[in-house]
C-alpha cells in the first residue's frame, strides 16, 4: 500500500483512461491551491459517492454562483439584498469595520467581539497586481460616511505593505469627515492577513484597537 502510495505521488498526471476524467480533473485543478494530483484525488473520492450527493454537491456550485448576492450597504455576500449582519437591529450601525475581503468579516465575526457592521473592500491597493482605487468599493464607504449616522471607521486590513497603502488612502479621503478613525491594535503581526490570526488576538486587537493618527505620527 505504502509503495503504490508512493508510485501515485511520484507519476506525472498526463494520460487518463477518460476524457470525462480528465475534464473534471483539469477543472478542479484551476482552483487555488490544487495541483493535479490532488485534483484526482477529488474527482476520484467523488467517483465513489452515490449518484445523489454527487449531484447535490453539483446544484450546490451551480445555485451558490447564480443566486447569490452581494448586500447593498456593506457588499457581503448574502442571500438576500441586505445581509443579516446589515438588518441585524442589535447591530450598531454607527461603527464600521472596513475588511479586503469576505474571509476577514467570517474571522472578525468568529471571535464575537464585533458588534458594529461592515464594509467589504473586495481587496487592497496593490499597485504591483494592477489594483487601484477605482477597483476596489471605496467610493461607496466614502457616501456611507457622507449620509451621516456613522461615529466610527475601523480599518481592519492586513498589516501588510498594502494593507497599510489602502489604510493610508483611506484616511486622507476620511480625515476631514469628522468621525472617529481607528486601526486593530497590534496584537495582529506586521505582514500577517486576518484570516490567519487566531480568534484570540484578533478580538483583543479589535476591542482595543487605537486611534489611526497615533499610528502613523
Amino acid at each position: 500500500m505504502l509503495f503504490l502510495r508512493r508510485l501515485f505521488n511520484d507519476m506525472s498526471i498526463d494520460h487518463f483512461p477518460s476524457k470525462l476524467l480528465e475534464n473534471a480533473v483539469n477543472e478542479f485543478a484551476k482552483l487555488p491551491g490544487i495541483g493535479k494530483k490532488t485534483a484526482l484525488r477529488l474527482v476520484l473520492h467523488l467517483l465513489k459517492k452515490e449518484q445523489d450527493e454527487v449531484h447535490r454537491f453539483s446544484e450546490a456550485m451551480t445555485q451558490l454562483r447564480d443566486e447569490v448576492k452581494h448586500c447593498l450597504n456593506c457588499h457581503n455576500i448574502s442571500d438576500a439584498e441586505v445581509c443579516n449582519i446589515c438588518s441585524n437591529s442589535s447591530r450598531d450601525k454607527g461603527v464600521v469595520c472596513v475588511v479586503e475581503n469576505i474571509r476577514d468579516v467570517m474571522s472578525i465575526e468568529n471571535t464575537q467581539q464585533f458588534r458594529g457592521v461592515y464594509h467589504v473592500l473586495g481587496g487592497i491597493i496593490s499597485p504591483m497586481d494592477g489594483i487601484g482605487p477605482s477597483d476596489l468599493e471605496i467610493d461607496s464607504l466614502l457616501k456611507r460616511v457622507e449620509e451621516g449616522g456613522i461615529r466610527e471607521v475601523i480599518f481592519a486590513l492586513s498589516t501588510t505593505m498594502e494593507g497599510d497603502s489602502t489604510n493610508f488612502y483611506l484616511f486622507k479621503k476620511l480625515k476631514n469627515s469628522n468621525i472617529r478613525i481607528t486601526t486593530l491594535a497590534r496584537g495582529v503581526s506586521v505582514g500577517d492577513e486576518l484570516e490567519f490570526t487566531d480568534e484570540l488576538t484578533l478580538g483583543r486587537s479589535i476591542v482595543n484597537r487605537l486611534l489611526y493618527e497615533q499610528i502613523i505620527s
